[in-house]
């Protein structure tokens, strides 16, 4: 019935001009990304405010997601705005030569530290991997390296180090400022780029919280240090979800472990019940080129079968020339890959024993749903959590969060298979008849028809989080609600 794993789409100039933002929308983008790497705090605002009002005309949910720059780990700029390098040449990156002076010879960099990060046989990949350069030695501010892969090196490419490594702070000054804007937006989730340690997340809730927001952070993977087990298992703890952002872990570990990496996060997101989304380069041929690679359709599919909960575009949709292709793209191919058996079965905590009652309904539900037929699962839900539960089950049963939250609503929109509904307030006193309500609200939206099986779960206590306690089977249509 409905497309179970999410589209992310990165907002730029492409979509500022008329009807496209409109047109991503509608194709089925079910949360927006403001990088702020890219654009002004009143440029964000502004395309916020537009996703904000799209939802409220059309009467859906859109999710706001706003991904801080992290670490500026860049080379500065040339005198003519690009070189040429040549396998062999010696060349320097110099911490103290002026922004705008680089040469064949030597360019500036950003990140000023980088002279006491690397030793002599390190290697170095600039612009995603098309530079790469060997350390040889270090003097003071200046890096000598020779070329080992050449290339036309342009202003501004960002540096990577092989292995990792790299001291830099995952947050930045910037980044404090954007967060505060993130405040400002009433962003759903705020993405932290390069964390290397859970305490990045932490530091990272805290000033949200500072600032008098409620979002959640998602962890971008994209370090070495991250992958640890120990490392990635705390990361997962503190974060609401992780997004495998493939193109700087890529280049820090090697293109050739990345799809094994890829794999294995969402394996571990999924089995420790937080969200992934998967990202870097899905549609990368997309940017200027109306139809996909073959094999680009094959990395998003391979991503919903292993169970990501959402693919995301970046320049696909930012800036490139079709993103309502785009978009619609992404969507197929979705779809085509959810209608696979191996998409639709789960073994998740089947063998486990669980600590909560609210996650033992959720799972009770879910099981139930698969083996007895069941069209729909509804959870009336205050946080949302039940939902995400559910969602970590493998299934082509459609799950409806039920909420009168806005936040809780919004924030759903990330999760695999569950789709926002609000439901009115209610008073104490027909919560007990809640159930109807349901029923009568998914006939509206022609969910389900008479016949069909619907299982309810709720809390006894309308207002209690996490009161999640009793589970319902009910037959559309014959009016024992």
């Amino acid at each position: 019935m409905f497309r179970r794993t999410k589209i992310l789409a990165t907002l730029g100039p492409a979509t500022d001009k008329p009807k496209v933002l409109k047109g991503i929308l509608d194709a089925g983008v079910n949360v927006v990304r403001i990088n702020f790497s890219h654009g002004t705090e009143e440029e964000h605002l502004r395309r916020v405010t537009e996703v904000r009002n799209y939802a409220k005309e059309n009467k859906t949910f859109i999710g706001i997601l706003m991904d801080l720059q992290g670490p500026k780990i860049r080379i500065s700029g040339f005198k003519n705005e690009q070189v040429e390098l040549e396998n062999g040449s010696k060349f320097t990156l110099d911490a103290d030569l002026d922004e705008n002076e680089g040469d064949l010879n030597s360019v500036g960099i950003a990140y000023k530290s980088l002279p006491n990060d690397v030793k002599t046989g390190d290697v170095l990949l600039l612009d995603d991997g098309k530079i790469i350069l060997e350390v040889r030695r270090t003097e003071g501010s200046k890096i000598i390296t020779t070329v080992i892969q050449a290339g036309i090196l342009r202003n501004s490419k960002g540096i990577n180090l092989r292995g990792g490594g790299l001291s830099a702070k995952a947050l930045t000054d910037k980044d404090r400022d954007d967060i505060k804007t993130a405040a400002k937006a009433d962003a759903d989730y705020v993405a932290l780029s390069f964390p290397v340690s859970a305490n990045d997340v932490r530091e990272t809730k805290e000033l949200l919280k500072k600032a008098g927001s409620d979002a959640s952070v998602v962890a971008k993977i994209e370090r070495v240090e991250s992958l640890a087990d120990d490392v990635i298992e705390e990361i997962l703890k503190e974060s609401a979800g992780i997004m495998v952002a493939r193109g700087d872990l890529g280049v820090e570990i090697g293109d050739p472990q990345l799809p094994a990496q890829q794999k294995r996060l969402i394996q571990k997101a999924r089995s420790g019940d937080k969200f992934v989304i998967t990202a870097t380069q899905m549609l990368e041929s997309m940017i200027n080129n109306p139809i996909p690679t073959r094999a680009e359709v094959f990395d998003v599919a391979n991503a919903v079968l292993d169970g990501t909960d959402a693919v995301m575009l970046s320049a696909e949709t930012a800036a490139g020339d079709f993103p309502i292709n785009a978009v619609k793209t992404m969507s197929d191919v979705c779809l085509e890959s959810e209608k696979s058996p191996t998409a639709k079965i789960s073994h998740h905590r089947l063998h486990e024993s669980f600590e909560r009652v609210d996650e033992t309904i959720a799972m009770s539900a879910m099981y139930s749903a698969n083996h007895i037929g069941a069209k729909v699962v509804a959870t009336l839900t205050q946080t949302g959590k039940t939902a995400l539960w559910m969602s970590r089950i493998s299934s082509n049963i459609s799950i409806f969060a039920m909420s009168d939250n806005e936040k809780t609503l919004q924030k759903v929109t990330l999760y695999r298979g569950v789709y926002p509904c609000r439901v009115e307030k209610t008073s104490a006193d027909d919560w007990n008849d809640v159930n109807s309500h349901v029923i009568e609200n998914l006939q509206e939206k022609s969910v389900v028809k008479n016949g069909d099986l619907v299982i309810i779960t709720k809390g006894m206590h309308k207002d209690k989080a996490g009161g999640t306690n009793m589970m319902k089977i009910l037959r559309v249509g014959d009016g024992n609600y």
